[in-house]
Parts: C-alpha cells; structure tokens; sequence
C-alpha cells in the first residue's frame, strides 16, 4: 500500500498536475502548508488570514501559479485558508522554520500521533488484543490510505483525531478537566467532532455534579482561543464565515450527495441531500439525548459516539476528505472486539463480511495491481479504473460501519428490554 501510493498513485498525479501547469508548487504537505504560510503572513504582517490576496499567496506556493476559475483544468478547490484563526496561534513556531523542513517535522509527528491514537483507543476500550493482533492493528491503520493521503498532505485532522481519543482516554480515567481542554482543542476542525461534542456536552449536564469539570474545561479553553484570536484579528469571526461559505460552493459535498443521492434527477439531488442530511442530524440528536446517562466505560457509550462520529463521516465532512475518516477507527475496534456478537442474524453476518472485505479490499487491490503492471500497457495501467482500484471502496466503507454500529445498538437495545421484561415478571 505504501508503495502504491507514493511510488505509484502520487507521482501520477503529479504528473498530471505538471501537465495542465499545476506542478510547481509543495504537493508534499500542501495542507500544512496553507497553516504555515499564513501564520507567518498574518502574525508579522497583520494580514487577513482569509482574504483573497492570502488566498493567492496560498495558490502559488500549492501550485506555482494563481488557479484560473474560468479554466476547467484547474482545481475546483480554491485552497482559500478554511480553519479557525486560533489554529494560528497554536502553531505559530512553525512560521520561523522553513517549509521544506517544517513539513518533515510535522508529517513524522502526525505519525507518532498516529500511532499513539490507536494505543489509546485500544486504552480506553480497556481491550488488549495480544502483541501479534496489536503490531497487525498498528501496522493496517498506519498504511491504511486514509492515513496515508493525511501524511502525504500534513492533514491536522490526524491531529484533531489523536485530540478526540486523548479526550475520550482522559474522561474514563476521571480526568474530566483535561478531557474538555483537548476536546476544545480538536475544534481546529469543528466539521470533525462536532456531533462528538454535543453529545459529551449532553452528557456532562446530565450528570452535573461530575461533568461540570468537563464543561469548565471544554469552555473556558474555547474562550481562550477565541478571546486571543480576536485581539490578533478582531473580524476574523466574520471573514471565517464568509470563507465556509464559499467553500461549502466549491468543495466536494458530502459523501450522503455522492453516494446517495448523486445519481437522483439534477432537479432532486440538493433537495433530496439537504433532507437526508437533516434526517441524519436528528437521528444524532436523538440518539445522543437517549444516551445522556451512559457510563462513560458502558458499551451504550461507546456505541453512541461510533455512531455520531460515523454519522459525522458521511454528512459533515466533504466527499474528498478521506484522510478524515480515521475518526471512524473507534468504531470500527468496538465492531472488531464484539464480531462474535454481530453474526446471530443472516443480516449481520453479510453487513460484517461485507465490511471486513471492503476494509481489506485497499491492501489486497494494490498488491493485486502491483503484480499486473508487468503484464498491462502503460495507458491501460494509467487509466482511472486501473490505477484508482485500491481507493474504490473509500466512500462506501463508512455506510457500512455506520449500518453494523446501527444494528448492534439495536441488538442491545433489544436484550436490554428483554432483560427489563423478565426481570420484572
């Protein structure tokens, strides 16, 4: 997998940029690099982090030129700076350091943070799967091609997922007060725990007199970070807006539109998106007030949160952004430490063989085309259904993890009612 990808999927695409004029600026950390330019722009220079000049200075270091909207070979993506302007301000260091060199460091430590995420999880869920079954975990989410388009691009949505399982270890320790002040940290990226947030939000005030502390946490680290980033640029609020705005116009919607609902008639697809996107944001609400009083350590709580952040994976985040699926690792460790559980209907061992062979299909379809390229042409290996075998299932995978968490809340929502009835009688 890591060899498809940077020995064959990357310098593709690079080639393919050089060819339409596009290949002249950092494709290695091009994400990071939106945050360092900036940084160093608008803190010594005072620069509107999210104006369009800002935005230019961006594209020519991305792709060695201003892209062009009225040529349909440039990007949609208008690579406009898109994060909270305290995101700045955490990493202003990096501004002193040049890019070249600042992106190594980065990429090396959204690897150890990686790396630590799953130690974490595994943690939290309180699973010790054997040192064999740990090293292939470590091993199949390192190489994984989320993981890998995150690296290659210096994503901070790595970052914001390492933050998400840090806050969750540090609530099932009791460390209520620190689980608030990194979950406000991963608000770098509001789009990827925002469900995640409601949801320990709800579950904090329901159980006050403990969750306070989270609370405290959680909102006086986000006033700090708004409180500095408006002495730093007192509109940045307002032009932050405007920039989500423009970017919901130009970015790929959500992976509910492409998979979904794409194919409907051009009249009944934004229609049909929005209300299947409201659909799915009040299921979330809903499950979330049904769990408010879980045990933070209670198999209901942790079905929960899988279900929000998949929710998430499919409705808030935009269909290109791939690397953010990591988010999806919990639940898929709570599917992998209760599969014996999810095969006592004909349903659900199909949903689960499909899953575990959809989330195997990456590795296995990059070996497979590693070991055809001898025996195909060079205009045969290149072409889209050749070359894009091992990424096919990106944009179904999370349906499928969403369907299995579904249905094993609803199995143990089930026993819990069977349990209450006999119980009583």
């Amino acid at each position: 997998m890591l060899y498809y990808h940077l020995g064959i999927f990357i310098p593709r695409a690079r080639e393919m940029s050089a060819a339409r004029g596009l290949g002249n600026g950092y494709a290695f950390g091009n994400d990071f690099y939106q945050v360092w330019l900036t940084s160093r722009e608008s803190l010594r220079e005072r620069r509107d982090p999210y104006s369009a000049e800002m935005t230019l200075e961006i594209q020519k270091g991305l792709f060695g030129r201003p892209l062009d909207p009225h040529l349909s070979t440039d990007p949609i993506d208008r690579r406009a700076f898109p994060y909270p302007a305290f995101t700045l301000l955490l990493f202003w260091p990096a501004d002193e350091i040049p890019f070249p060199v600042v992106r190594i460091a980065v990429v090396a430590l959204l690897a150890a943070l990686t790396f630590a995420s799953v130690l974490l999880w595994l943690r939290a869920l309180d699973w010790q799967p054997g040192s064999m079954w740990l090293a292939v975990i470590l091993l199949l989410v390192l190489y994984s091609y989320p993981v890998l388009e995150g690296l290659y691009a210096g994503q901070l949505g790595l970052l914001v997922a390492f933050l998400l399982a840090a806050s969750i270890l540090a609530m099932q320790r009791g460390r209520l007060l620190l689980a608030g002040i990194l979950m406000a940290l991963t608000t770098i990226k509001p789009q990827v725990t925002l469900l995640a947030i409601f949801y320990l939000v709800l579950w904090s005030f329901w159980d006050w007199r403990r969750g306070w502390h989270y609370c405290a946490g959680f909102f006086s680290t986000l006033l700090l970070l708004f409180a500095t980033s408006l002495a730093a640029w007192p509109h940045w609020i307002q032009s932050w807006t405007h920039a989500l705005t423009a970017y919901h116009h130009y970015t790929t919607p959500a992976l509910v539109n492409e998979v979904l609902t794409s194919h409907l008639p051009p009249g009944v697809i934004e229609p049909a998106t929005v209300i299947l996107i409201a659909a799915l944001m009040i299921v979330a609400v809903v499950i979330a007030w049904r769990s408010r009083s879980a045990a933070s350590d209670s198999p209901e709580f942790w079905m929960t949160l899988s279900l929000l952040l998949a929710i998430t994976a499919i409705t808030l985040l935009p269909g290109q952004a791939v690397y953010d699926h990591v988010i999806l690792l919990p639940g898929i460790l709570v599917l992998a430490r209760r599969w014996r559980e999810l095969t006592s209907s004909r349903i659900q061992r199909m949903l689960l063989a499909t899953a575990a062979a959809l989330l195997l299909w990456p590795w296995l379809a990059a070996l497979i085309l590693i070991a055809l390229r001898p025996l195909l042409t060079h205009e045969q290996f290149y072409s889209t259904p050749i070359l894009s075998l091992p990424i096919r299932t990106a944009a179904v995978f999370p349906f499928i993890v969403l369907g299995l968490l579904a249905l094993a809340m609803r199995g143990d929502s089930t026993a819990h009612q069977e349990a209450v009835l006999s119980s009583t009688s």
